[in-house]
């Protein structure tokens, strides 16, 4: 037996259709609603949801919609942890600093992904989690990362068809990112004003290893707060270079799906 469907797709990447489903719309699914999600055919993926269920991966509810199942979820609280581990000492301590909610972030293909969240106690609109993306143009540690990256890297997303706008002060104009981004290689640090989530902004560095931009740490505050946010500089800075050092011997490239990740979408 192959393991392929006819399309040309197998097992693993059918199953990861069907995650991903989950992550596209958080909460119990139907077997159709998955089917559409996915393309998948009913009867395949009747299979695959019995196999997944059996496993423990997903869970099916008493009115046979299907979740995401307690074992997904233990297995993916192992993904970066040592990572997590070893910057929130770090993060927590900027954080008894500053009193306001602070993250790391790196990039995986064309977003950011939060890797730990130390969150503050300021009525702030929360535009991510723990595990979850953003868009690299909308975020102050997604233009952290981006400023510093190779300059292919920049060019490949500046190049891209289309950039979403979160928001009215999102900026999607190329030039115009392209000269902020310039901006922020020169001073050192990214910042954004509601460009991800109205009432959110942030300011941001990057962490490097090797000369190599592997991450970025941030800190979010309310409007109210924009103009002075630069006062973080020096902490950012300082937790930075602290990450670094103890995650020196972190293979970072196991944070990529496979190799280095398309920006093209």
């Amino acid at each position: 037996m192959s393991g392929r469907n006819s399309d040309g797709t197998g097992v693993l990447e059918r199953v990861m259709l069907i995650l991903e489903a989950f992550d596209r719309a958080p909460g119990a699914q139907t077997l159709t609603e998955l089917c559409t999600a996915t393309g998948l055919r009913k009867a395949t993926m009747h299979r695959l949801l019995t196999g997944l269920v059996n496993s423990g991966l997903l869970a099916r509810t008493a009115d046979n919609r299907y979740a995401l199942g307690i074992r997904l979820w233990e297995i993916a609280q192992n993904a970066g942890r040592q990572l997590r581990d070893a910057a929130r000492p770090f993060l927590q301590d900027m954080f008894s600093l500053v009193g306001e909610t602070t993250h790391l972030a790196v990039r995986e293909s064309d977003e950011v992904l939060y890797i730990e969240r130390i969150y503050g106690t300021r009525r702030v609109p929360r535009a991510s989690r723990v595990g979850g993306r953003l868009p690299m143009h909308a975020t102050a540690v997604g233009k952290a990362i981006l400023a510093f990256e190779e300059e292919w890297v920049r060019e490949a997303y500046l190049d891209r068809e289309h950039m979403e706008q979160a928001t009215a002060r999102t900026i999607i104009d190329p030039k115009a990112l392209r000269r902020e981004l310039d901006e922020a290689r020169t001073r050192g640090y990214a910042t954004t004003r509601e460009e991800v989530r109205v009432g959110s902004c942030s300011i941001a560095v990057p962490v490097f290893q090797s000369s190599q931009v592997v991450a970025a740490v941030g800190v979010v505050v309310n409007p109210e707060q924009a103009d002075t946010m630069e006062r973080f500089v020096p902490a950012l800075q300082g937790t930075s270079r602290r990450i670094a050092k103890v995650t020196a011997h972190f293979p970072w490239e196991t944070l990529y799906q496979s190799g280095q990740p398309s920006l093209h979408r």
